[in-house]
């Protein structure tokens, strides 16, 4: 009996002490990118401040991929095509760079080529990436 307590204490003493790795999150994360759903018009805008980020919070696409937590941890960032005549239309993130001061990211359009078949139908690309850096946030297209 003694010695099975002995063993159960140094078990113990040994699980509180063991370091788990977690895992480290990527420098970011598409969190959804649709051809439905932007708005009207191209921009791109970052969103850092807490209010902003809570209005993502509120979006059903992304209710499970966004913690309250990401508002200390991560900004965000909306790419939105703006409206499209047709199908075939994407904005994606070709590259992301973290340099010292700052985050760089490169964003690639992609537009159906001359002969290529594509819906009829107007069309409104977005994609909306977790950046998790606070650092300020350059994004080149």
């Amino acid at each position: 009996m003694r010695k099975m307590l002995v063993t159960s204490v140094v078990l113990v003493l040994v699980a509180c002490g063991a370091k788990v790795d977690k895992g480290t999150r990527p420098l970011y994360e598409v969190l959804t990118q649709q051809e439905q759903g932007g708005a009207q018009v191209r921009f791109f805008e970052i969103l850092t401040e807490e209010k902003e980020i809570n209005m993502l919070l509120g979006d059903e696409n992304l209710k499970d991929k966004i913690k309250p937590a990401d508002i200390n941890t991560a900004n965000f960032v909306i790419l939105n095509l703006g409206e499209q005549t047709s199908g075939g239309h994407t904005v994606a993130v070709e590259k992301v760079e973290e340099l010292p001061d700052k985050i760089v990211i490169t964003v690639k359009e992609s537009h159906p080529g001359p002969g290529e078949m594509a819906t009829s139908v107007m069309s409104y690309p977005y994609a909306i990436v977790r950046v998790n850096s606070k650092k300020p946030i350059e994004i080149k297209d």
